[in-house]
């Protein structure tokens, strides 16, 4: 294969991941401006960013799956076509509920288009070394994402191009997805199937009416008061976990593909390194809720200014995710370590100084800058954290859990803090409202981050006395 023709593949099958990751960043900024725009409540903004996460995270593994059951390129550019239409129908959304099923058909469409995108690189760069290279790249073509998507979930609200310009955030996916289709059909080869063992589309099924029956009460019924039937959502969510779980060992006992291999939680440094991961992801995305909404709407900053600063945070994360990722594989809980307590020390910055109209700019794209750090130095370590002591031929299920436990964690994290945060605004005054609210939701974020630091700390004796 030509040099430049492969390049050329590579850039569509990467139109996946950074319109995936575009998605789920772009929205962050943007959610004051989106809340007015369909007339949403506090709950509804909540929803736009996990129902893009729950759709995700429940199909995640089935997603990846399906490319070696109906062939890769199928599944691809399905899915990339069912992104591009429900991006269009975001971007004309007329209420909350409309907005909100299109994310959440947004999240379905991105699990099958993401993975599938990731099979072609052995495929189209066979060499180990080169390979190596490539993924380096494909991972900095996320990071771009998103800072690109802060970046423009500020900037576009702002702009005025048309009314209600913050449609442009969601309107913007369809060129570049049209695009992708019609550039796959015509120069994507379709890979061999690798059919084994169907897989487990049920249990997908039964993980994503789990999450919706855990995560839409935990936001909607705080918003309503938590009524009776929210109460009832919650011990339904509870039943159906525990018949995911006896689904999935059922599975494994009469010889199935499961789509969660239970077994693996018996090793220890991969069931840590998902409780580190679980409290870490909690504070990922419930971070930048509550910061825009302070920002925009206790602070009075404007979208563009925030997402200018997001960018500055943005640029903190890669520039600590370049340096650190070489020193990952032999210093892996002690990165992660460092990038924990850089976090914390610069959430209690944001508390002194995310609380005033006053506050200088200077030290306010300052402290962003070091909890970017923080996170560029912490995320590069914490897969490699849960998985180093798997089995090479268990990887890819291992990786799986993972990464299906991140988005989940996300979701979760946004339900959690986000309620919190939301909560206080309604029970404190007009002058003390925001303040309020942003410290306490902080301080949560911050103690889920000290027992991210804890965990770190009883793995690291762990393995000293192991050793």
């Amino acid at each position: 294969m030509k040099k430049n023709r492969k390049w050329f593949l590579f850039l569509i099958i990467c139109s996946a991941i950074f319109l995936s990751v575009l998605d789920l960043f772009i929205v962050n900024v943007a959610l004051p401006s989106i809340k007015a725009g369909v007339k949403g409540t506090d709950a509804d903004m909540q929803f736009v960013m996990v129902m893009y996460i729950v759709g995700y995270a429940s199909f995640l593994i089935t997603g990846g799956r399906a490319g070696e059951y109906f062939g890769k390129k199928k599944v691809f550019l399905s899915g990339m076509l069912i992104f591009t239409i429900a991006s269009l129908c975001c971007g004309f959304s007329q209420s909350a509920t409309q907005l909100n099923i299109a994310r959440f058909i947004q999240g379905i469409s991105a699990a099958f288009m993401v993975p599938q995108g990731m099979a072609f690189i052995p495929d189209l760069f066979p060499d180990p070394k080169e390979r190596i290279r490539i993924l380096g790249i494909y991972g900095s073509i996320a990071g771009i994402a998103s800072v690109a998507g802060q970046f423009l979930g500020g900037l576009i609200p702002d702009l005025q191009i048309i009314p209600q310009s913050w449609r442009l955030i969601f309107l913007i996916n369809v060129p570049i997805g049209l695009m992708a289709v019609i550039l796959g059909i015509k120069c994507l080869k379709e890979l061999p199937l690798k059919i084994t063992e169907k897989f487990d589309f049920k249990g997908g099924l039964l993980l994503m009416l789990t999450l919706t029956a855990f995560i839409y009460p935990l936001i909607q019924g705080r918003e309503l008061g938590w009524p009776i039937w929210s109460i009832i959502l919650l011990l339904v969510s509870m039943v159906l976990f525990v018949v995911f779980i006896y689904g999935q060992q059922l599975n494994i006992r009469t010889g199935k593909n499961p789509l969660i291999n239970i077994s693996l939680f018996k090793n220890f440094d991969f069931r840590m390194g998902l409780l580190v991961s679980l409290f870490y992801y909690l504070v990922q995305d419930s971070y930048f809720l509550i910061n825009t909404v302070n920002l925009q709407s206790g602070m009075n900053v404007s979208s563009a200014r925030t997402g200018m600063y997001f960018v500055c945070q943005g640029i903190g994360y890669v520039m600590a995710s370049i340096f650190f990722t070489p020193l990952v594989a032999r210093y892996g809980k002690y990165i992660s370590l460092a990038g924990s307590v850089m976090m914390i020390m610069a959430l209690v910055f944001h508390l002194m100084l995310f609380n005033s109209n006053d506050a200088p700019q200077l030290y306010i794209v300052i402290v962003l800058f070091i909890y970017g750090f923080g996170c560029g130095t912490i995320l590069p370590s914490l897969m490699t954290v849960a998985l180093k002591s798997i089995a090479e031929d268990k990887m890819g299920a291992s990786s799986g859990i993972y990464l299906t436990l991140q988005q989940i964690s996300v979701a979760i994290g946004v339900a959690i803090v986000g309620g919190v945060f939301f909560s206080q605004l309604h029970h404190s005054t007009i002058v003390t409202r925001f303040a309020v609210a942003y410290q306490k939701a902080t301080l949560l974020n911050i103690g889920f981050l000290v027992v991210v630091s804890l965990l770190l700390l009883i793995m690291s004796k762990t393995k000293q006395d192991n050793g």
